[in-house]
């Protein structure tokens, strides 16, 4: 397909506030999709820029005894650690208090008067005495008036959907300083909507703009009654930009935040000398030209980026988005971010104890193109991120890369029974699932290849084929396989882990530049020696950054940071003796594995961290007790007894999946039983 041109906005985080994992998990999707897309050989452009007016930051300000600009300034500077703490890049990374956004501003308010939406009204609103400020709707509080659900904010319920404004919420509640706000009147400037209702019916319901279920929501909940009359203005003292033709009145901060995404393409524009017709352009033809626009947004700002947006954009003339990707929400262990559970990490605090690989790549298992809600489960995070990244993709490399370090690849690509050619041939499949914002499915397709490259190489053993020196053609031909399969799972996960692609192309001297890349097979090229790529996730690590992350935040709810008692340590001191029948005895399933990785485990004295394959996709993690016994390097691509259906066990260092049968009297008389000769993994030992 010919390339495309594509210009991609995630929103704008607020500047009095962290970045934290529940924001990230935009951020992480939309440069994914940045990154598949620049991979494909398209022109794609991603801007963003820091949402900075408001109440909030106004009162901020005045409470750190500073202006706002040095407030927003920093907050900035500390937004944009945390981006690239995740390998999250941007082209141009703007400000709504830009003198850009101020001119386009006045641009869009000039269309909006001249097309006779604007109208000024008597508002009663509730007013904050402490702060001394009327109170946005996000900065009240209350009890929902059509459900009665508590907790929910001034101008929308996230329990039933309903819209309201804030003096409707039942015992309302100021965020900024907790105290009851009072009702007070003042005259508001307001956008008539209602007479674009024909044309946002038609835009939210054709097109292919918006996924089925909100286009739905929206014909159910807005566009099927009059639209009401959209409040685009807050009085002194307020900050933002003064509107120009009504002294005393500011622009409502959702009103000039959206037009910071257009200000920020200027902005690049205006950097790298783009023309910004070309990109975002306006007139009557504009639907037909420019790049194609997608926003990335949290369902919770849906009704403005799809009924007030497109209003604003159409009454000014400004081509509309071809797309609004639209996510849910993160839930940590099925429930709310908590800071008294320590479950609200902020994303500086994952950082410091965790690398930011492991979220990319576990938010990419969760994403799909629907609304519903992802769910950080922190078990099944150190379980799946040790799994499918370290034991399946690393390993790939780890296990077979030092075997030719001398020799380099094979000269020319050997037979591999099609493994490659498969895996090539489901790129167009991965490449759509990307594309349509499917990462889910993308990650299923992917590592079901990686499940079948660990395959080959656990049949042909290029550890047994070392040992024999006149077995080196074909240890050099198994290795140029694996490491060819491992370079494929590279480029296509690319643009979920830009980091490990970036290793993978030091292996070779051949940067991943290109999505085509998966098609042919690099041979007689230098391997280089091997390095650390990527290790596992420790629980204990974990732990540690929720721990960092608790706050006592009521009374009762003091959260229990201790190791579990039925740590590896605690583990290990069972006794090693109970009675039991022969009828329990033979329910025992034994079976012959092989150690295809072993590694220390650094915080105990007794474990080895072993993974073992029963054949085929079987794949387990067992902890044993034989470290000062045995090295790592003794076990890998040995054949030792596991009883395989040992319930799992949750230990402090992860889960134990079985049990390695070793014998002796104890201390340093241990040893690992070994099948007979012959033996394969995943045969029943009796």
């Amino acid at each position: 397909m010919p390339p495309r041109k594509i210009l991609v906005t995630a929103a704008l985080p607020y500047a009095n506030g962290h970045i934290h994992i529940g924001h990230l998990v935009e951020y992480i999707q939309t440069d994914i999709w940045v990154r598949f897309q620049r991979l494909r050989g398209h022109e794609c452009v991603f801007v963003c820029a820091d949402d900075t007016h408001g109440t909030a930051v106004m009162i901020r300000a005045r409470q750190e005894h500073r202006g706002e600009a040095a407030l927003i300034a920093d907050m900035r500077e500390a937004h944009l650690r945390d981006f690239a703490g995740f390998d999250i890049e941007f082209d141009n990374y703007s400000s709504t208090n830009s003198d850009e956004n101020r001119v386009l501003c006045g641009e869009i308010w000039a269309s909006l008067r001249a097309a006779g939406l604007i109208v000024e009204q008597e508002v009663t609103q509730l007013f904050d005495v402490q702060a001394g400020t009327f109170l946005a709707d996000r900065f009240v509080k209350g009890t929902c008036p059509r459900c009665g659900a508590p907790d929910q904010y001034g101008d929308n319920c996230e329990k039933c959907n309903a819209t309201y404004s804030p003096a409707e919420l039942q015992d309302p509640v100021s965020t900024l300083t907790g105290s009851k706000p009072e009702l007070r009147s003042a005259s508001h400037l307001f956008v008539r909507i209602e007479s674009l209702h024909a044309f946002l019916t038609e835009w939210t319901q054709t097109g292919g703009h918006l996924q089925t279920e909100v286009a739905n929501s929206l014909k159910g909940h807005f566009l099927g009654e009059p639209l009401r009359d959209w409040d685009i203005s807050r009085p002194a003292p307020y900050f933002g930009f003064e509107i120009p033709d009504s002294p005393g009145n500011y622009w409502y901060v959702w009103f000039d935040a959206p037009i910071g995404y257009i200000a920020s393409l200027k902005e690049w524009c205006s950097r790298t000398g783009q023309t910004f017709d070309d990109w975002w352009p306006r007139g009557d033809d504009a639907a037909v030209r420019g790049a194609e626009i997608h926003h990335f947004i949290g369902k919770d700002i849906t009704y403005f980026h799809t009924l007030f947006w497109p209003a604003m954009l159409h009454s000014a003339g400004f081509k509309l988005p071809d797309r609004v990707h639209i996510h849910g929400f993160l839930t940590v262990g099925g429930e709310k971010m908590s800071k008294s559970k320590g479950t609200f990490v902020r994303a500086a605090t994952y950082l410091e104890h965790l690398d930011a690989t492991y979220l990319r790549y576990y938010y990419a298992s969760k994403l799909t193109p629907k609304l519903d809600d992802i769910d950080l489960n922190l078990e099944e995070f150190v379980n799946k991120v040790n799994s499918d990244l370290v034991g399946k993709l690393v390993n790939l490399a780890s296990r077979t890369a030092r075997f030719i370090e001398q020799t380099g690849l094979s000269a020319t690509y050997p037979d591999d029974g099609g493994l490659f050619a498969n895996s090539a041939g489901e790129s167009e499949n991965i490449a759509a699932a990307f594309d349509a914002g499917d990462f889910n499915g993308a990650m299923r397709i992917i590592m079901g290849l990686a499940d079948r490259a660990n395959k080959y190489v656990d049949e042909q053993a290029p550890w047994n084929l070392k040992k024999d020196a006149a077995r080196a053609a074909e240890l050099q031909n198994v290795c140029t396989v694996a490491l060819n399969l491992f370079r494929q799972l590279a480029v296509y996960l690319a643009p979920v882990l830009p980091r490990l692609a970036s290793q993978a192309g030091d292996l070779f001297n051949r940067p991943i530049r290109r999505w085509s890349e998966v098609e042919e097979p690099l041979t007689g090229l230098p391997v280089r020696p091997f390095r650390h790529m990527l290790t596992r996730v420790e629980p204990a690590r974990v732990q540690a950054m929720i721990s960092a992350s608790t706050e006592d935040t009521s009374l009762g709810d003091t959260p229990t940071n201790a190791p579990p008692a039925d740590g590896p340590e605690a583990l290990a001191a069972e006794p090693l003796v109970a009675t039991c029948t022969i009828d329990d005895f033979v329910k025992v399933d034994l079976r012959v594995a092989r150690v295809v990785a072993a590694e220390d485990v650094p915080d105990s004295n007794k474990l080895l961290r072993l993974t073992l394959s029963l054949g085929g996709d079987d794949r387990r993690q067992v902890f044993a007790g034989i470290k000062g016994v045995y090295r790592p390097d003794d076990l890998r691509g040995r054949l030792v007894i596991c009883c395989a259906n040992l319930a799992p066990r949750k230990m402090k260092f992860g889960v134990s999946e079985g049990m390695v049968l070793a014998a002796g009297a104890g201390g340093k008389e241990i040893y690992v039983l070994a099948p007979d000769s012959g033996a394969k993994p995943g045969q029943r030992v009796h």
